[in-house]
């Protein structure tokens, strides 16, 4: 058995769904993470030695690691990972179509048990 075309338009639903799996677990696990993180008072810790060291600098960076601000973020990363790997599945479901036909596709077995 051979797999000489792989349709673009499947790989690309595929890639797509797969990513939406992938984006709600990078959005998921922000979250969890940032949880964990407050409820062991890390941000506290970091905001106190951060005043004990007199740098306000760094202070005014501690609000990028509010909560909102990290599910905000996590949410953009999420959206880009979605955009590119549809597009990447596209893409590769295309490139596999056009190797395949100059070596012929992949060979595969399969056995019935």
């Amino acid at each position: 058995m051979t797999i000489s075309r792989i349709d673009p338009w499947s790989a690309l639903k595929v890639s797509f769904l797969l990513a939406v799996g992938l984006g709600v677990m990078i959005v998921v696990s922000a979250v969890v993470l940032w949880m964990v993180f407050d409820a062991m008072n890390v941000f506290a810790s970091i905001r106190d030695l951060l005043e004990t060291l007199g740098s306000e600098p760094l202070l005014e960076l501690m609000q990028y690691l509010e909560f909102g601000r990290v599910v905000s973020f996590s949410i953009i990363v999420a959206v880009i990972d979605i955009i590119l790997f549809t597009f990447l599945g596209g893409i590769m479901a295309l490139l596999y179509n056009l190797i395949a036909a100059l070596v012929g596709g992949t060979h595969i077995t399969i056995t019935d048990e």
